[in-house]
């Protein structure tokens, strides 16, 4: 059997605890991420709905740019890979 030291690489009990009730916290943001990205992709495919009925391209790459400017600028370079992998699951869904 694992002990909750072992589990978490902590050498104390307290920190082990410590660890424990921020990963479960982490965990918890994790849901809550999946379910935002999850409401980004359904509302990308509606925009994307609305632009080929109308006659327009699957795809608006300055809109593009716009996103991926916006997270490189809040979160740094790794800002531009995560909103790339975004802007990968939200592409093609219709």
């Amino acid at each position: 059997m694992t002990t909750t030291t072992e589990k978490t690489g902590a050498h104390t009990a307290e920190a082990a605890d410590l660890i424990t009730g921020a990963r479960e916290r982490i965990d918890a943001l994790d849901d809550r991420i999946i379910g935002l990205i999850q409401q980004r992709m359904a509302v990308s495919a509606v925009i994307q709905e609305a632009r080929i009925t109308s006659g327009g391209r699957r795809v608006n790459l300055s809109r593009e740019m716009e996103v991926l400017g916006h997270y490189r600028d809040a979160l740094g370079k790794p800002g531009t890979a995560l909103a790339m992998t975004l802007l990968e699951l939200c592409r093609g869904r219709i």
